[in-house]
Formats: structure tokens, C-alpha cells, sequence
């Protein structure tokens, strides 16, 4: 059963009013995402949130603040995702990094444009985790304890 349980991460990254985000490939279909994926076992999440937006974007971040946890069930597999989402500053963008295969392209989205696609968007979770940033359900950092 283990292996219907994902755990996942997800950053919200805000420039110039536009969100950072990526069309990537899922079951053959182009989508809109966060920058997101699997925690890897082992791994602290804030790591994991820092990884997985460099790998799908080749910028680097700051984690400061955590959204929430978000949980969905995947209609076709049967699988539970758990997401763990999070605020983050854009450092700086890494021009030469190999971005993940997966990835079709890196944007800045206005929250319009997202809204407006929403038919494109990987799962209702990018409107959930958007939403809760927008009306600022943010929380500090100290409620996550890591001992890894």
C-alpha cells in the first residue's frame, strides 16, 4: 500500500506580479503546474521544495513561508498525493541548468492567466495552493519541526 501513498511539494513564487509555473507533459496531456514534485526518502521538504523547483526551473530559491497541506486522490491510479506547498523568493535563474525532461516550458504567469486555463491546469491543487496564497494563508516556517 505504500506505494499509493506520494508525498510532494510545491513552491508559489511571485515576481513582478507573475507566478512562476511550468507546462509539463502529464499522461500524454500538456499542463500548467507549480513548480512541484516527490519528496525524495530521506529528504527534508524545504530541501526537497529548493531541488524540485531548480530541477523543473533552473532558478534558484528561498523558502519563507509555508501554505498548507494539501491532499488529493488520483481518479485513474488510485494514488494519494500529499502536497506540502510553499512560499519562495526567486534568487536568481541559473541560465545553463538542465532542466527536468518532463518539462515542455518555464513561465511567469499573472494569477488571470492561470485562471483562465483552468482546463490546462495538472490538478485542482494549483487553484487551491494559489487561492490560499492570494488571501494570504501563509504560515512561519518554526511550525515545521525537521529531524533529518
Amino acid at each position: 500500500m505504500p506505494d499509493k501513498i506520494h508525498l510532494t511539494v510545491a513552491s508559489i513564487i511571485v515576481k513582478d506580479n507573475r507566478y512562476l509555473m511550468v507546462k509539463e507533459i502529464d499522461n500524454g496531456q500538456l499542463v500548467i503546474n507549480q513548480p512541484a514534485g516527490h519528496v525524495e526518502p530521506g529528504e527534508d521538504i524545504i530541501d526537497a521544495a529548493v531541488r524540485e523547483t531548480y530541477e523543473e526551473t533552473g532558478w534558484r530559491t528561498e523558502i519563507n513561508g509555508f501554505i498548507g497541506i494539501y491532499s488529493s486522490k488520483s481518479p485513474t491510479t488510485d494514488i494519494t498525493y500529499y502536497r506540502l506547498a510553499f512560499t519562495a523568493e526567486a534568487l536568481s535563474q541559473d541560465k545553463q541548468a538542465i532542466i527536468d525532461p518532463d518539462i515542455d516550458e518555464v513561465v511567469w504567469l499573472s494569477s488571470k492567466q492561470i485562471r483562465q486555463n483552468t482546463k490546462q491546469l495538472r490538478s485542482q491543487l494549483v487553484i487551491d495552493c494559489l487561492n490560499d496564497f492570494e488571501q494570504g494563508k501563509i504560515f512561519p516556517l518554526e511550525i515545521l519541526r525537521n529531524r533529518l
